[in-house]
């Protein structure tokens, strides 16, 4: 989901496609996926499979004069297939978008199942896209697709968090290591699905969810190492199936957390004693942590300020289920977490897909199950 100002909303549906919901309640389907019926037209290389499909969906800050969003879809263009940012053009009456330029177009994409845990193709993809109030520039996150090379990899641009321009060029900022490509802001993650941006430095916040253990919430720094490595036979682990370790050992089984995490953890200080340290690992669970925004405005009283994730976890493998908001109360300058508040809602729980703050204020969560809430103070 992303908000103009007059409250208009663009929303994305992993397996259909891009619409908008106009302020009068009118909803008009702009770009499909292959196959899509009822869309102002189609894309017929976009596709969706497993966790892959229509993702993220970002406006440009000067929409206004140049009528520009950006969507992140699988696309079938190119063998193996890849993952694109399109950046697409509006209609002036928001029937259609055109233009199509893809500014990214080589985030990798999972070809085929594997021995995993939910292995099927599409696996780990990634796809939140958002602009940083802040430094004005585009970030995308992106996935390992059960690679394991792919998290450490200087060049594979899986398990990133990018930075770049509208064009797609890297923000001259960035300082990835020697020989890392130049888009990369951050890299060694998982499977980042939530980023936000502290109201009040502009600092990026990444969420992502664990194997089996060790939800993280990590305040991200410029070039740093999320510290994310399952290739085998790296910090004394053997060979693991299909090359991928993330769900070892004993992968299909479920076993206590703190243990696994021991054994395959989230962030590996011992082999990167630099990673960045999360600031919050949801007391060791994996439960499905994905989107993140930030609360603002009084009406949300001592809540103004604070940091929302949504969860989607299904209890898979004795763990508990995890279908709740949590609000995350920070210091001021967004390093620490004070409080952590499960929020009570209106509704029944679901998996909480994506959180937006819409302009009017209130917090807009979409579920998996079909439906976007509206909560308000």
């Amino acid at each position: 989901m992303a908000f103009l100002d007059d409250g208009t909303m663009f929303y994305t549906e992993k397996c259909k496609g891009l619409s908008v919901l106009m302020p009068s309640g009118e909803t008009k389907a702009l770009l499909g996926m292959g196959g899509s019926e009822g869309f102002a037209s189609t894309a017929d290389d976009l596709f969706c499979e497993g966790q892959a499909g229509m993702m993220g969906v970002a406006i440009d800050p000067n929409f206004a004069n140049n009528r520009r969003i950006y969507v992140y879809s699988t696309s079938n263009m190119s063998t193996p297939h890849t993952n694109r940012l399109m950046r697409l053009e509006v209609s002036d009456d928001f029937s259609n978008v055109s233009g199509r330029t893809d500014i990214v177009d080589d985030v990798p994409y999972k070809m085929k199942a594997s021995d995993h845990p939910f292995g099927g193709p599409g696996a780990h993809n990634g796809g939140r896209v958002r602009f940083n109030p802040g430094d004005g520039y585009l970030y995308l996150t992106t996935g390992d697709t059960h690679n394991g090379q792919v998290p450490q990899s200087p060049t594979m641009m899986g398990s990133k968090v990018l930075r770049i321009d509208t064009d797609g060029t890297a923000a001259p900022e960035n300082t990835p290591p020697v020989g890392f490509d130049k888009r990369t802001y951050t890299y060694g993650h998982r499977n980042v699905q939530g980023i936000a941006f502290h109201p009040g430095t502009g600092t990026p916040i990444a969420a992502e969810h664990g194997p089996w253990h060790s939800d993280e919430i990590t305040v991200l720094r410029n070039g740093g190492n999320a510290g994310w490595d399952p290739r085998p036979n790296m910090a004394g682990r053997g060979d693991c199936p299909d090359n991928y370790c993330g769900y070892s050992p004993n992968q299909m089984v479920g076993e206590n957390r703190f243990a696994r995490a021991s054994w395959m953890p989230m962030t590996d200080f011992e082999t990167y004693p630099s990673a960045m340290p999360p600031i919050w690992n949801n007391n060791g669970w994996s439960q499905g942590t994905s989107s993140a925004a930030f609360l603002e405005g009084d009406a949300w009283g001592d809540w103004d300020g604070a940091m929302v994730v949504g969860l989607m976890g299904i209890g898979f493998g004795g763990t508990p289920l995890g279908q709740r908001i949590d609000v995350l109360q920070l210091t001021d300058d967004g390093t620490e977490v004070i409080d952590v508040t499960e929020m009570t809602l209106p509704m029944e729980a679901g998996r909480f897909r994506s959180l937006v703050v819409g302009p009017d204020g209130s917090l807009y969560a979409a579920i998996d199950e079909g439906m976007i809430h509206k909560l308000t103070p």
